[in-house]
């Protein structure tokens, strides 16, 4: 049996980072629909693989592709083919403590705005 045979007969999974555990180490959770054995009734399940990630390039939230491989460490027997689609990532913007007080009032902005717009006799 040739490399590519062998590679072609390995089992490949598509799921969702759900953890980074360390230096090239990934929780992947590929979730699942099956009946349930008595009612029949549809139910969610999940399976967590451990994955070397050899680039270090997934993130949480990423849709990746898995293949089996052979045991990289005690748990990893599997390893990242590739980014199926980017996790999308909120833009954040660093807020100071004067711009919070600038938009939102509070009692001593209150008082002030109120001394301030009083007549002075």
């Amino acid at each position: 049996m040739s490399t590519h045979q062998r590679h072609a007969a390995r089992k490949t999974e598509i799921g969702f980072v759900s953890s980074k555990m360390g230096d090239k180490s990934v929780k992947v959770t590929v979730p699942y629909k099956t009946p349930h054995p008595l009612y029949g009734k549809v139910i969610n399940r999940k399976t967590v693989l451990h994955v070397h990630d050899e680039k270090n390039e997934s993130k949480v939230g990423d849709k990746v592709e898995v293949m089996e491989t052979r045991p990289i460490s005690r748990l990893k027997r599997w390893r990242v083919v590739r980014i199926v689609e980017a996790a999308v990532q909120p833009i954040g913007a660093a807020v100071s403590e004067t711009d919070v007080a600038a938009v939102v009032p509070t009692k001593t902005t209150k008082a002030n705005e109120s001394a301030a717009a009083a007549p002075k006799a």
